[in-house]
């Protein structure tokens, strides 16, 4: 039926070109930028028919992000207070501002009201946009949902030849839009846009970023075939959310979690979480949590971390698969965001955050030394802090027979994280066969280290050795009487005192596969019988970027059975 429809469309000669300039009424909020490039300038609002400046008091970071994605950039470099990028004119629309970093539009944020300042243009304020520039690589991943008829159809697009309908998508940061001259016919087959009979245009707000892409996406209208890369997934996700093409937006998410290793500043990643949270869509929040855990010790030390929501916190903390030092450096990073923060995280959004602190796993030594600490959190809730202090102590105390029927209580919180301190791991960088090394007993792939039985006080003398072994050929696994038929291979065993333990511990060891130099993690797997066959890029949850260089991390993670 479909075909029988299309077909006559097939046959019109090619006409004028379909996309042409006109003007957009100016709309109250929009930001815009006046720099000589797009992506940096002086921050300006459009507010009471005029547009005016913001002062930068109260200018940081989080209001920069703001600003930045609501141009449609992933994110901000930077903040340039003082007039840096020239004094404006007309109105000081803003002064005061306090964002969370999370809002849609700058006039979401809290500031005095409009145009109500004690400042001059010498304060006006401006940012540094992300570009893309840190990105590594162009990678693409082609969508592929095609009809018999896609070329065709494709080509009927590009003519634009006997189109009748007509898309206005309007720019949020300046003073045009866009149109495309478009088929009707096309437009019906997705119900969500409510196209009528007597139906003749509809108009869409789109960032200025992503005006590039729309014709590519309405091109997937038509062929259902589309190229998406690191710079077009967060528009075309959200072009497909706008004209309901769920199809789309489930294929760009999953594609979008391939691309999540080629942006090391993390801004990308927060933004596109950011946008799943507003969307509505949890598969691809679910598919950036996961890439964060991977990497949040990363994601501690960089400057985004301080823009983070309050929602992605409390999302990231309840994580098992968070992989950080210890969990004493979990607590120090929340101490840290909430100080950044200030007032505007609430008492019980602090408390809610505290809650989610494994005060039982952080190590007894630091335990100790928290309890003279001087922090934000523990003037504010100091008997929720001790609290969780003295539960540490008990655990690191008295044996488990003990505490056993505790433990349902506490759920998560002694359930370990994937600590890969000095401790609990080892990494094997060495990715180079060579023979000659079994001869003389110098195989830089084989580790033997020990660690304590549990991260308890009580178990801290008494230890369990392990050796990590990685074999990239058949002739490494059969030196040591193993039949290998993938590589490369990672052996994680324990000997020694390990079966002492095994009717009260348990060890769920990961593997984790990070690049060397770039440090970001994009593969981490359990062991099976103590191995752990490596997956290609196909099978794994994130491609590899580093495929000839990257590094082998065996972390110990025991739990109570």
């Amino acid at each position: 039926i479909i075909m029988y429809l299309l077909w006559p469309l097939l046959f019109l000669h090619v006409s004028a070109q379909h996309l042409t300039l006109l003007k957009q009424p100016k709309q109250e909020g929009r930001v815009r930028l006046v720099g000589d490039l797009p992506s940096s300038g002086r921050v300006e609002v459009y507010h009471d028919g005029q547009w005016g400046t913001v002062c930068d008091d109260g200018w940081e970071l989080a209001e920069a992000q703001v600003v930045c994605r609501q141009l449609g950039f992933p994110g901000a470099i930077s903040v340039k207070p003082g007039g840096q990028y020239g004094e404006g004119s007309g109105p000081i629309w803003l002064d005061d501002m306090n964002c969370k970093g999370s809002e849609s539009s700058l006039s979401e944020c809290s500031f005095k009201g409009w145009g109500v300042t004690d400042c001059s243009h010498k304060e006006d304020a401006g940012v540094d946009c992300e570009t893309g520039k840190n990105i590594t690589s162009n990678r693409q991943f082609s969508v592929d949902n095609s009809l018999g008829l896609s070329h065709d159809l494709g080509l009927l697009f590009d003519s634009g030849d006997g189109c009748d309908f007509r898309i206005n998508v309007q720019d949020t940061s300046e003073e045009e839009e866009l149109t495309f001259c478009v088929h009707k016919m096309i437009l019906m087959f997705y119900p969500e846009l409510n196209i009528t009979n007597d139906s003749r245009n509809i108009a869409v707000n789109v960032s200025q970023t992503c005006h590039p892409h729309v014709s590519a996406f309405l091109r997937y209208l038509y062929t259902r075939q589309i190229d998406v890369s690191i710079t077009s997934a967060q528009c075309l996700h959200q072009l497909a959310f706008i004209f309901g093409v769920k199809k789309l937006m489930e294929d760009v998410g999953r594609t979008f979690t391939l691309l999540l290793p080629e942006d090391n500043t993390f801004l990308t990643q927060v933004s596109m979480y950011e946008y799943g949270v507003r969307t509505g869509d949890l598969v691809l929040q679910e598919n950036v949590l996961q890439y964060l855990s991977w990497n949040c010790e990363y994601l501690i030390s960089s400057p985004v971390w301080s823009t983070i929501s309050f929602h992605m916190m409390d999302a990231l903390l309840q994580r098992s698969d968070l992989i950080v030092n210890d969990e004493a450096l979990l607590l120090e990073a929340l101490e840290r965001w909430i100080q950044d923060k200030g007032d505007e995280i609430s008492s019980d959004q602090q408390a809610s955050l505290l809650n989610h602190i494994r005060f039982l796993l952080i190590p007894v030594d630091k335990l100790y030394e928290t309890q003279f600490s001087s922090s934000v959190l523990r003037q504010n809730h100091e008997k929720l802090y001790l609290t969780g202090l003295l539960r540490g102590f008990q655990f690191n105390a008295l044996p488990f027979s003990k505490i056993r029927n505790q433990m349902d209580n506490m759920s998560s919180e002694y359930l370990s994280r994937i600590y890969t301190g000095d401790e609990w791991s080892v990494i094997i960088n060495d990715t180079t066969v060579n023979y000659p090394y079994y001869h003389y007993g110098q195989n830089n792939r084989i580790q033997t280290f020990s660690t304590p039985a549990y991260p308890s006080a009580l178990y801290r003398e008494q230890k369990v050795q392990w050796q990590a072994q990685v074999f990239l050929s058949a002739q490494e696994c059969s030196n040591y009487g193993m039949s290998c038929t993938s590589f490369p291979v990672a052996r994680f065993y324990g000997y020694g005192n390990q079966e002492r333990y095994t009717s009260t511990i348990r060890y769920s060891n990961r593997l984790i596969l990070s690049c060397k130099y770039e440090n970001n993690v994009f593969h981490v797997q359990d062991f099976k019988n103590s191995m752990a066959v490596v997956p290609n890029n196909s099978s794994m949850d994130l491609p590899n970027p580093c495929p000839d260089d990257y590094s082998f991390r065996f972390v110990v993670r025991p739990e109570y059975i």
